[in-house]
């Protein structure tokens, strides 16, 4: 069992392995030298000024660029200087952001590996490593709120590009986006606003639906179970539902098999955890409609000892930050009546009220058309045990958007038992970046991607098919349960995957954006 606290959807971490470079991509070496970068880029709609570029000595070699994008958005850019094949990769920035994470370089898309120009972005405000869920920055700032919401990472991907110009003396070849949470979120808005932007994009968890997603956080928070009874809970519905996917082994495949009944721990459990438990499970709504299109899966309880109940280091659970401090300064218009974690309302009034300034940061247009004549691939991911934005309304989204079919342009996997970006009791890690270069540079569509199971030491003790949703693993019925070469591809359980919820007027096309 591994068990990573990984705090509101930090950038995934690209590990992949075996693909060959594009064939169009030669070895490009600089044309100029790092500290020539270290100049004005007058980039339309987002003049840059680069304020340092240093070579870095490693494997790869790189040259070190950091910089403002008018008027504040921060972000850091890191060029191969040896063995560079013509690929960006843009990481998604997680939770509130603020904080411009270390873009890693992927390993094994070529021969070398220095084969990726790496880019991620602060989306345009500045906090502190101790005090990442703060928004203070929102109150007054309508530009910040903008940047964060939408803007950021566009900017980003346009100066990225007339750096990467500048410096190898072309563009490159092939860009892509990779993000998980609010990372995800931002990779769905790119492919719906700009769609001309990446050739590929990797959507992780994506907290697409913003306008209910804080309030979710609200409602989670405000039905707290200790830890001790979340074990007792967990193993339970472990005991009751493991097998019902036709398969005992630690993990349940999709949490919607599952009936359990938390009454049964009458006894063990409060009337009033009981109650709790009952709301996590179901999700927030008002008289019956629902606020948010998902609740807590079942499976997911160990993961609630760190979202829902404070963790050392953190203060208070991650649900209870981030809603608090979003629904203090952020998710209202500004100059309005806010509110807080303690005094939210769970009605429909108040979904409305959120989306008045949060509908610009959803990512849930539905017409993609743009980004699939461009060519673009889009590979959406969930996990099933995902304990801070539930996997059902990526569900309910891929439904509208594709009818739930596999596409041309699209594929989304669903991992089972995996919580908030990675970590799990049995998957821990899920990493498309190698299929999507090889969808988009060789036109290989992926059949399936091998998830990963790591222990507390990080050695893998289980592999695992997972398939383009609606398909499902199945087990062949020899051999080892942790190999995946004994799982086929099965059809789905059949599952309604689009729900009925106060927020569905807010699919759409997106408006104008500036450019």
């Amino acid at each position: 069992m591994y068990r990573k606290l990984l705090v509101f959807g930090v950038s995934l971490v690209v590990v992949a392995a075996g693909i060959m470079p594009a064939a169009a991509s030669a070895d490009a070496r600089p044309v100029r030298s790092c500290a020539d970068l270290v100049r004005t880029f007058d980039v339309p709609s987002a003049r840059t000024q680069v304020t340092s570029a240093v070579v870095v000595a490693g494997t790869p070699e790189f040259c070190d660029v950091r910089g403002t994008i008018e008027p504040h958005v921060g972000f850091q850019l890191k060029l191969p200087l040896r063995g560079y094949q013509g690929r960006y990769l843009q990481y998604g920035c997680g939770g509130f952001c603020g904080i411009t994470a270390d873009p890693a370089f992927p390993q094994g898309c070529g021969p070398a590996f220095g084969d990726a120009a790496v880019a991620a972005t602060d989306d345009g405000h500045q906090v502190s490593a101790e005090n990442p869920f703060d928004t203070t920055w929102a109150v007054h700032d309508q530009q910040a709120r903008d940047d964060y919401f939408y803007r950021a990472p566009h900017a980003l991907s346009k100066v990225s590009k007339a750096i990467i110009k500048a410096f190898y003396g072309k563009a490159p070849a092939q860009s892509y986006f990779s993000g998980c949470s609010n990372g995800g979120r931002e990779a769905l808005l790119l492919a719906q606003r700009y769609p001309h932007d990446f050739d590929g994009i990797i959507a992780a968890a994506p907290g697409a639906y913003y306008s209910a997603l804080i309030g979710y956080q609200a409602w989670i928070a405000r039905n707290t179970i200790p830890n001790d009874k979340l074990f007792l809970l967990h193993g339970a519905v472990m005991a009751a539902c493991d097998g019902l996917d036709g398969l005992v082994d630690g993990q349940i495949d999709d949490p919607r098999l599952c009936r359990f009944d938390p009454g049964t721990l009458a006894g063990q459990l409060t009337d009033d955890e009981i109650a709790r438990v009952r709301n996590l499970y179901a999700g927030p709504s008002d008289r019956g409609v629902r606020l948010y299109p998902g609740g807590q899966p079942y499976g997911s309880e160990i993961s609630w000892t760190f979202w829902l109940n404070p963790t050392p280091g953190l203060g208070r659970g991650v649900a209870a930050e981030l809603a608090d401090n979003g629904l203090k300064n952020l998710v209202y218009p500004i100059g309005k009546p806010s509110s807080s974690l303690e005094s939210f309302e769970f009605t429909v009034r108040e979904l409305r009220r959120v989306a008045q300034e949060t509908v610009k940061a959803n990512s849930l247009s539905l017409d993609l058309r743009e980004f699939r004549r461009s060519g673009g691939k889009l590979i959406i991911w969930h996990g099933a045990g995902d304990q801070g934005i539930p996997f059902e309304g990526t569900l309910d989204y891929w439904q509208r958007l594709t009818g739930g079919r596999a596409a041309d342009w699209a594929r989304l996997f669903v991992v089972p038992s995996m919580w908030h970006c990675q970590g799990g009791d049995t998957l821990t890690d899920f990493d498309p970046f190698r299929e999507l270069v090889s969808w988009v540079e060789h036109g290989v569509a992926p059949e399936k991607v091998i998830a990963s199971g790591r222990d507390a030491d990080g050695t893998v003790v289980r592999t695992r098919p997972v398939f383009p949703y609606p398909l499902r693993a199945l087990y062949d019925g020899s051999g080892s349960v942790d190999d995946a070469a004994n799982f086929v591809a099965a059809p789905g359980y059949g599952f309604s995957d689009r729900i009925r919820w106060a927020g569905e007027d807010l699919y759409h096309r997106p408006g104008p954006v500036a450019p």
